[in-house]
């Protein structure tokens, strides 16, 4: 499933951000090994990494990677490639090389706040829950790595919510669950 507007492919005439819509690995590569910016961004700063994550294209994100990729990038709306993504692979490279499960855009929302919105499927539901659940637990500040993280992550069953955000965030994804507004929580 993806998660780039059909739309959004006909809006770039930039080639390396076409190929990373399209999922074009070999041209992609090419590009890349001619010079093209890795970091380069579309009308709405998201970046071929950004492109490539929504659509579940991991080699070429593991390949942008390579070349140079900024992995903590945001798109205008403070979107990271984590929150646009939707697939069980990508979430694990991206995690893997240190992108933070809990990050917030400048909504407030995380990745598991979107993916819940976009109705992503229930296995990638459970991975953000399990992530961000070991997040909140401290397993990966300093103790684990990343790559242990996840394995503990996908083999225990967190997916119970705190009720709380130590994130900082302060909309976390039971205020998702329930339809709520962040700028409503405001005025609370």
């Amino acid at each position: 499933m993806s998660y780039v507007f059909v739309n959004d492919s006909s809006q770039t005439n930039v080639p390396l951000l076409q190929a990373c819509i399209d999922g074009d690995f070999n041209y992609s590569k090419r590009l890349l090994e001619s010079g093209f910016d890795p970091n380069i961004r579309d009308s709405r700063g998201r970046t071929g990494l950004h492109l490539a994550a929504a659509r579940g294209n991991v080699d070429i994100c593991q390949l942008l990677h390579k070349f140079g990729a900024d992995l903590l990038a945001t798109d205008y709306q403070g979107n990271t490639a984590l929150h646009l993504c939707g697939h069980v692979d990508t979430i694990q490279f991206l995690v893997s090389n240190g992108l933070k499960i809990d990050i917030c855009n400048h909504q407030g929302a995380t990745p598991l706040v979107l993916a819940k919105r976009r109705g992503v499927n229930k296995d990638v539901i459970r991975l953000l829950e399990s992530l961000e659940e070991q997040e909140v637990k401290g397993f990966n500040r300093g103790t684990h790595s990343k790559l242990e993280t996840m394995q503990t992550a996908e083999s225990e069953s967190f997916y119970s919510s705190s009720g709380s955000d130590s994130r900082g965030c302060g909309y976390t994804e039971k205020h998702a669950d329930l339809g709520g507004d962040r700028s409503q929580l405001s005025l609370v």
